[in-house]
């Protein structure tokens, strides 16, 4: 889950596994979700690889859907040959250009056939409607949630935060867990940081 948004559908279309990156800002996304094998990843994102990959050039220059078979013809580094792992390797790109500056994208690969032009498109407006909903700050934290995060914002750590609140720590510790599993957030300090990227704190 990203918030309260299913990535059930992405998984569905994508069943040898799929990249997402939401809200991302240069290089980093602020939310990733990774189905895909580590190794993968480890060796698609190395340097020299992510900057001159030819997915990852289509996503910063363009908007909408394409196959990966497609950017083969542009890759010199031969970073589309990395999903040999995937037998065979087929796979779509998706970029989305939002209004306010940021982008979001994915990378998604089944083992059995190219992707339909639908289905490209309905991956895009998936990838969208993650971004869009991720934009929206979600009502469901809790004012006891909220400032726990508020207090690590200031940089006070859990026992503190348990003595200043006069709650026990295991509480506190309860608070974050539920933070970060409403925001989708690797860490408390993910937590913190996309809390304030939506104005909740």
């Amino acid at each position: 889950m990203i918030g309260q948004l299913s990535t059930d559908a992405l998984a569905d279309l994508a069943p040898a596994g799929f990249f997402l990156g939401l809200h991302v800002r240069f290089i980093f996304p602020i939310i990733r979700v990774n189905t895909l094998p580590k190794s993968w990843i480890e060796r698609h994102t190395r340097r020299p690889f992510f900057l001159e990959a030819p997915a990852s050039r289509w996503s910063l220059e363009n908007n909408g859907a394409i196959r990966w078979s497609a950017l083969a013809d542009h890759d010199p580094l031969k970073s589309t040959s990395l999903t040999a792992e995937h037998d065979p390797p087929y796979g779509g790109v998706v970029a989305y250009h939002a209004a306010d500056d940021l982008r979001s994208y994915g990378l998604f690969f089944r083992g059995d056939r190219e992707y339909l032009d639908a289905e490209l498109a309905l991956l895009f407006e998936l990838v969208a409607e993650h971004h869009d909903r991720l934009a929206t700050p979600p009502t469901v934290l809790t004012r006891a949630e909220l400032l726990v995060l508020r207090c690590m914002k200031e940089g006070k750590r859990l026992k503190q935060i348990s003595c200043d609140l006069e709650v026990s720590q295991s509480a506190i510790k309860q608070r974050l867990r539920n933070a970060r599993r409403k925001l989708g957030a690797r860490s408390g300090s993910h937590a913190v940081a996309m809390a304030a990227k939506l104005g909740l704190l």
